[in-house]
C-alpha cells in the first residue's frame, strides 16, 4: 500500500552541469532555489532587479534587459513622504539610492550585468507567484514594487488568463531576443499568498498555471521541447509535502527541509548522475572548508589551509566549469 503521492517528473531533454550558466527570475521562491545552486558553486544570476511576483511586472523587467534600455530620470522618483530616497517602480529597494544619480546608476549596472549574463545563459528559470498586479492610478503603469508608498496611489486587481498568457509570452519572446539557444523553465511558487484569502490565492495560482500551460502548448517546438519547459514546484508541495512540518513558523513559507527536497527533485530532473556526484563532492569539500577555525596562526590551521587549497585545485581540475574561489 502506497501512502505517498509522488509527482512524476519526466527527465528533461537538456542537462545542467557546472559549465551551465543559470538565471533565476521571479518570486522569493526563485531566490531560495537559486541560492541552493549558488551554495554548490554553480554559476548563477538571481533577480537582478529584485523579487517580483506577477508576470506583467516580470515581463517589463526582462523586456528592458533585452531591449538594452538605458534608465534615466523618467524612470525614478523621490520618496518625499519618508526618507527622501530615490526609487524605481520596476525594481527592488536594494537598487534605490540617496541621490537620483545613484539610483539610475544601480539600475543601469543591474541591466548591463543581466544582459551580459543572459546572452550566454544555458537555462533561465521563471518563478511566478501571483496573478495580482498593482497599477499606478495616474498612469496605469504596472509596478513591481510599491516602495511602501501611499496605497491610494494604486489599484490592485487579478489579471485574466489571457493577460497572464500575453505577459508570459512576452517573457519568452524577450528571452529569445537575447539568446536563441537558452532553455526556459517556468514554475509556480508553492508559497501561498493568504492575504488574498485561500480562494483568491487558489484562483491566482490557477491563472498563472493555465497561462504557462498555454504558452508551452503554443510554443513553436511544442510539446515538451528544448525551448520551454515546466517544473512542478507548486504540485510537489501541494501533493508530496502536504504536512505542516514542511512549513516555516508562519505556516506560509516553506521550511528548509521542503526547500532542500524541491532542490533534490530539480537536480534529479535537470542534472545527470555525474553532475549529482560532483555536487556531493563539492558539498563535502565546502563543509570542511567552512569549518570554524579557532586559531588562525596555529600550525594546524596553516596545514589545513594548504590541504584545502590542494583539494580545491584538484576538484576544479576534475569538474569542468567549477570555480571554488
Amino acid at each position: 500500500m502506497n501512502f505517498f503521492t509522488k509527482i512524476d517528473i519526466p527527465a528533461a531533454d537538456f542537462k545542467i552541469d557546472y559549465t551551465s550558466r543559470l538565471a533565476f527570475f521571479g518570486s522569493c521562491f526563485a531566490d531560495n532555489i537559486s541560492a541552493q545552486f549558488a551554495s554548490r558553486k554553480f554559476n548563477v544570476l538571481a533577480n537582478p532587479f529584485g523579487t517580483v511576483y506577477n508576470p506583467v511586472s516580470l515581463a517589463s523587467q526582462i523586456k528592458a534587459i533585452a531591449d538594452g534600455k538605458v534608465f534615466g530620470e523618467e524612470d525614478v522618483f523621490q520618496d518625499t513622504r519618508c526618507d527622501g530616497l530615490w526609487h524605481c517602480w520596476d525594481a527592488h529597494s536594494s537598487l534605490s539610492g540617496t541621490t537620483k544619480e545613484e539610483c539610475i546608476g544601480k539600475l543601469n549596472a543591474a541591466a548591463t550585468q543581466a544582459r551580459d549574463f543572459l546572452q550566454k545563459a544555458s537555462v533561465i528559470f521563471i518563478t511566478l507567484g501571483s496573478a495580482f498586479v498593482y497599477y499606478l492610478k495616474n498612469s496605469g503603469k504596472p509596478v513591481a514594487n510599491c516602495h511602501r508608498q501611499d496605497p491610494n496611489l494604486f489599484t490592485r486587481r487579478m489579471i485574466s488568463i489571457d493577460e497572464a498568457t500575453e505577459a508570459i509570452h512576452g517573457i519568452a519572446t524577450s528571452i529569445r531576443q537575447l539568446n536563441q539557444n537558452v532553455h526556459i523553465v517556468f514554475t509556480v511558487s508553492p508559497i501561498r499568498h493568504l492575504g488574498d484569502g485561500a480562494h483568491g490565492n487558489n484562483l491566482s495560482k490557477a491563472t498563472v498555471l493555465l497561462a504557462i500551460n498555454k504558452e508551452i502548448a503554443t510554443s513553436p517546438l511544442a510539446p515538451r521541447n528544448n525551448t520551454v519547459d515546466y517544473f512542478p514546484s507548486y504540485e510537489i508541495v501541494m501533493d508530496e509535502l502536504r504536512d505542516y512540518r514542511f512549513y516555516a513558523d508562519d505556516m506560509v513559507h516553506l521550511s528548509k527541509i521542503a526547500e532542500d527536497y524541491i532542490f533534490v527533485r530539480m537536480a534529479e530532473t535537470y542534472c545527470d548522475s555525474t553532475t549529482r556526484e560532483n555536487m556531493a563532492k563539492v558539498e563535502k569539500f565546502l563543509k570542511m572548508a567552512n569549518h570554524r577555525i579557532q586559531d588562525e596562526s596555529s600550525p594546524a590551521t596553516q596545514e589545513l589551509k594548504k590541504k584545502l587549497a590542494t583539494q580545491a585545485a584538484e576538484l576544479e581540475r576534475q569538474i569542468m566549469g567549477l570555480k571554488l574561489g
